[in-house]
């Protein structure tokens, strides 16, 4: 048979740069474009305000884990809970006829459970067996021992 080799750390992102990953790397990336955008357009002191601000962004969604995830992920899962609704209510259309239908279904069931099925469906029903614990403890030790005590031999305290 053909052996197959199982990828490991698959939960691990590949490294490009250094300690960074992809994902990192594009993060950061987009960031210093943004940057390079604002020094062109805006005034040093409107620049300097925008630049900490592109930073402090940028590092928080590269470097920052929430509950080991990268924040991102955690982002996208607020916005996906804030859309869905908390509340669900089941709102169920039911006729009359649905009713008669599930009323009849019951009553079919309940001839079959007559006194007499009853006491033949009982008659069918395995008795319990109960173990006593020195029992229970002579098939622990046999398991705990791999096999090599046996309750039937009489010499007991020597297991090998």
């Amino acid at each position: 048979m053909e052996q197959i080799t199982v990828p490991q750390f698959i939960e691990n992102e590949d490294k490009i740069l250094g300690p960074l990953t992809v994902r990192q790397f594009g993060i950061l990336f987009v960031g210093g474009v943004l940057i390079f955008i604002v020094f062109k357009l805006l005034d040093f002191t409107l620049f300097v305000f925008a630049a900490i601000i592109i930073v402090a962004t940028a590092g928080t969604l590269a470097f920052y884990k929430v509950n080991g995830r990268p924040v991102h992920f955690f982002i996208v899962n607020i916005g996906q809970t804030m859309q869905r609704p908390s509340l669900r209510v089941w709102k169920r259309n039911v006729d009359r006829a649905s009713v008669r239908a599930i009323r009849a279904q019951e009553a079919e069931r309940l001839k079959f459970f007559q006194a007499g099925e009853k006491e033949k469906i009982a008659g069918n029903v395995p008795k319990k067996h109960y173990v006593s614990e020195q029992r229970l403890s002579e098939i622990a030790l046999l398991v705990d021992t791999g096999g090599a005590y046996h309750p039937d031999s009489d010499d007991k305290t020597e297991l090998f």
